[in-house]
């Protein structure tokens, strides 16, 4: 019995450049986006989130993040994005509202000095200090104490606080100008805290030594903000454009990130301190590894940015919103979706997809037929009993040869390339022509395939290699096309004005193409001189 005869199986090209890298596309799917513009007309200033305790495990079973803007502090859900509580209780404009780790109370300053404390559920003040003389630009709850808080202000302070106390139980003197940052170190229990200031420098206190900083990092400019690693390391800090990467041990700067256009305001961490996000006075977010430091992706928006935060949630803190806060007063949510609502998504983007094309029909007839097939494959997964078990693998019915498959198969060459080279034929596709040719190629027909023709059987095979010549993955057959074209044809070009313009429309793509890899060569050369000169000056 002669075995049943298998169609040509079609060539795999191989893949390209990604337009898009695995890092794009996982922060392109940060979508959803809410858009909230400040009911006070004012900035964003202020983007918080608790601080996971590490005694905890680094979880939180806090569901609240704040947004400051104006004289208001606005605490959203992190489950559903909604607006929970407005606290407006100020008597100028607010400063960095933060909800303390277990979700109950809420701190934050004002351009009084004053730092006032709040019941999330009443929000009634339960505590307010007016230690401070100028504004407060910074106050955090501490991950590993939640009576300890920090604060910092434009009198050139940095101050502890604990919430029994009357008084500040720390300060912290040192800085020449308004100190607008500061952060407690994490996996320290001593309550170590960094700051940035005005006066152009980073400095790390400890409350077991008040009288001075512990260390000091002298900037070229202000700093705008400061966010120490999970490690306890490394600080970073944002000054003007550019980020400097602060080793802690070697008490060096050990990297300076200078991707930004303008001022960078805003730092966070996200993918559990694997990835850097600022944003800035450019309207650029821009996402950093933090092994080299290299950017991996980026956004753009419509206005400063005051303040980004990348919010986390669920049992393991993945990345759950991105938040970020605008100098128009808009706050932008943008939400990852993961799991099935992830595929709920990507089945409403086809649906959408397919009834502005007006292929919905189709659409509706292929989501059918999957339907049917996976109902068949649970049914027909296991049938039997005992011994006696049939296993169904493939439920898709074999593929059909084509008519261009069978002309090749019985040695009629010309026929099968006019066959895959018709337009109008069903299974016609540049990758069906490049199977053939290979094919072709493999049997030594080609030139068989290619002589005897008239005018009009060569004008198709020469306008597919006009066509493709220019793309790397079929140059190699277009070649050997071209030059039995040429070997057989070209004589009688003097005597047909329609092959002879066919045979200078392919030389003109070959040569511009040609003089392209050139120029990328000379380019390729002296980008080699440069790099090799920068690495001479950096050694």
């Amino acid at each position: 019995m002669a075995a049943e005869v298998a169609p040509l199986p079609q060539l795999k090209l191989p893949s390209g450049p990604s337009p898009i890298t695995a890092e794009q596309r996982y922060w392109k799917s940060f979508k959803n986006q809410l858009v909230l513009p400040s009911p006070t007309q004012y900035p964003i200033t202020h983007i918080t989130v608790p601080a996971a305790n590490p005694a905890a495990d680094g979880t939180s079973n806090n569901d609240y993040f704040a947004v400051t803007t104006g004289t208001r502090v606005q605490i959203y859900s992190i489950r559903t994005r909604k607006l929970v509580k407005t606290i407006t209780r100020f008597g100028d404009i607010a400063r960095s509202g933060d909800v303390r780790g277990d979700g109950r109370i809420v701190v934050a300053g004002d351009d009084t000095g004053k730092i006032q404390v709040f019941d999330v559920g009443s929000r009634a003040i339960l505590k307010t200090w007016a230690q401070h003389k100028q504004p407060v630009w910074t106050t955090k709850f501490s991950p590993a104490d939640l009576t300890t808080l920090m604060s910092t202000s434009d009198d050139k302070t940095v101050r502890l606080w604990d919430l029994p106390s009357q008084e500040s139980t720390s300060t912290f003197v040192g800085h020449n100008d308004y100190v607008r940052s500061g952060s407690f170190m994490p996996g320290t229990m001593s309550n170590m805290l960094v700051s940035g200031s005005y006066d152009s420098t980073v400095k790390l206190w400890d409350p077991r030594t008040p009288g001075t900083a512990v260390m000091t990092f002298k900037h070229a400019s202000p700093i705008e903000d400061v966010l120490p690693l999970p490690s306890g390391t490394t600080v970073l800090a944002s000054s003007e454009n550019r980020i400097s990467v602060l080793d802690l041990v070697a008490a060096k700067p050990q990297h300076v990130i200078a991707n930004h256009q303008k001022t960078v305001t805003s730092l966070s961490l996200a993918s559990g301190g694997r990835r850097l996000v600022s944003g800035g006075l450019d309207g650029h977010v821009k996402i950093f590894e933090t092994a080299g430091w290299n950017v991996v992706a980026g956004a753009k928006y419509p206005s400063p940015i005051l303040a980004v935060r990348v919010v986390a949630a669920g049992a393991n803190d993945d990345d759950r919103h991105l938040a970020v806060g605008m100098q128009s007063g808009v706050l932008s949510l943008r939400t990852r979706l993961a799991g099935p609502e992830a595929a709920r998504e990507r089945e409403r983007d086809k649906e959408m997809a397919a009834l502005l094309a007006g292929s919905i029909d189709a659409h509706d007839k292929a989501k059918g037929k999957r339907k049917r097939r996976a109902g068949a494959a649970r049914r027909l997964d296991m049938v039997g009993e005992g011994a006696e078990v049939v296993i169904a693998n493939e439920l898709s019915r074999p593929r059909r040869e084509t008519p261009w498959m069978r002309d090749l198969r019985h040695g009629r060459f010309a026929a099968a390339l006019d066959r895959a080279l018709d337009p109008d034929a069903r299974d016609h596709s540049p990758l069906a022509v490049l199977t053939l040719l290979t094919a072709l190629r493999h049997r030594g027909a080609l030139r068989e395939a290619l002589e005897g023709r008239d005018e009009a059987g060569v004008r198709p095979v020469l306008r597919w290699v006009q066509q493709h010549v220019i793309d790397t993955r079929y140059v190699a057959a277009c070649v050997d096309v071209a030059a039995l074209l040429l070997d057989l044809y070209a004589g009688f070009a003097g005597a047909s004005a329609e092959l002879a313009a066919g045979f200078k429309i392919l030389h003109r793509r070959v040569r511009v193409e040609s003089e392209r890899a050139q120029t990328a060569v000379e380019t390729a050369g002296m980008l080699r001189s440069l790099l090799a000169a920068s690495a001479v000056a950096a050694e």
